[in-house]
């Protein structure tokens, strides 16, 4: 008989045998996430990995479980790398897990839904922090590849569109391991470049090579960035991360170019078209202004102080006619009237009867009636036709 072990001894041995077991190290399993447990305080993950027949338990510390590109979740099919140890304690044997994997294309639209939804909780793609493009850009940063077609496109249309416009390239890997850290790198240099729009663009390509374009990394400093971006990220039909964040999205480089510039020979259509408008509207407005001026003009001189003059001064001179006329008539009325007055006077004179050889007496400058008004040595004056004497009475 063998000797006798304690159950701890037991689980030592076989934690040693299969440590021992080069078989056993950096081993990779597949299969389906299941009882899943994030501990809240440890952050290590606790979860078992099970096929149609059977379960297997595994464990991932924090430092590794920090570093997954996605969260895991019960249903995935995943593949899990690690080593195989024993539990001492309740004597069971898991997976220690240093890496894991999704598998298939679907864990991968999983994991980006994932990444989708968290943006979506920051407020990454809400709308109202979206950025107004600008009409008039004078300079426009495009980060690409500068090997792709992308940019051929983006250069041709800008040249075509808008030429006043200066085009400013940051390059970038838009495909592989690093494209998301260097189009990360790009955008904040061409964010800090001064220019008033940024297009972020690469052309068409698989699922798989428009993974850069849906990292939580480039829809974070998409969101970042203080200048206005467009988004021309594959073709119609493709839709990234990139381009939910973005201020604007196309469906292709080209259109992002016809979107970031207005066309200079419609300005140039609608500049003539306003100066037509604004020569018209100035002649309109000048015709208007001489007409007012004309009216104007006409009522000064009709209220004009000379004119109020020469009004008064015809008006005057019409009364002084009027005035003449009424003192002529007046005067030649009166005149009849006096010698009307005076043919009568005439005959009633005294000094008419000196005509046919009577005097007048007068004594003292009174006419004298009567012989009894006189008295010895009066002295008289006797009036005659032509001559006066002065007499005495005896």
């Amino acid at each position: 008989m063998s000797s006798i072990l304690s159950v701890s001894q037991l689980n030592k041995y076989v934690q040693f045998k299969i440590r021992s077991d080069l078989k056993l190290k950096d081993i990779a399993v597949k299969g389906e996430i299941s009882n899943f447990t994030l501990h809240y305080k440890s952050g290590h993950a606790y979860f078992s990995l099970k096929d149609e027949s059977s379960v297997v338990k595994c464990v991932m510390f924090s430092s590794n479980a920090q570093r997954l590109k996605f969260s895991p979740e019960n249903g995935m099919n995943v593949l899990v790398s690690g080593n195989l140890e024993v539990y001492e304690r309740d004597g069971v044997y898991q997976i220690v897990a240093s890496d894991m994997q999704p598998l298939g294309i679907g864990a991968v639209y999983t994991g980006i839904e994932q990444v989708k939804e968290k943006l979506k909780s920051k407020g990454v793609f809400e709308q109202s922090a979206k950025k107004p493009i600008p009409y008039f850009p004078r300079r426009i940063a495009v980060v690409t590849s500068l090997t792709g077609a992308a940019l051929q496109d983006i250069l041709n249309i800008l040249s075509r569109r808008f030429p006043i416009c200066s085009v400013l390239i940051c390059p970038a890997q838009v495909q592989g391991s690093i494209a998301s850290e260097s189009i990360c790198a790009a955008l904040k240099k061409a964010d800090e470049s001064g220019a008033d729009t940024i297009i972020l663009a690469r052309g068409g390509g698989s699922f798989e090579d428009l993974m850069p374009f849906n990292t939580e990394a480039v829809a974070t400093a998409i969101f970042n960035c203080r200048t206005p971006i467009i988004s021309a990220v594959g073709h119609e039909t493709d839709t990234t991360l990139a381009d939910y964040a973005a201020d604007l999205r196309t469906p292709t480089p080209s259109a992002a170019a016809e979107q970031a510039t207005p066309d200079i020979s419609v300005l140039y259509n609608a500049c003539r078209a306003m100066r037509v408008n604004l020569d018209s509207a100035v002649q309109k407005y000048l015709s208007d202004k001489g007409i007012r001026l004309s009216q104007i003009s006409a009522s000064l001189n009709l209220n004009s102080p000379s004119k109020q003059l020469e009004n008064s001064m015809r008006s005057v001179n019409n009364l002084q006619d009027k005035l003449n006329k009424l003192i002529f008539a007046r005067v030649k009325y009166e005149t009849a009237a006096f010698d009307k007055y005076a043919a009568q006077l005439q005959a009633l004179s005294p000094f008419n009867v000196l005509e046919r050889g009577y005097t007048i007496t007068t004594k003292h400058d009174k006419v004298v009636y009567s012989a009894a008004e006189l008295s010895q040595g009066d002295r008289v004056e006797i009036r005659f036709k032509d001559s006066s004497c002065k007499a005495v009475i005896e």
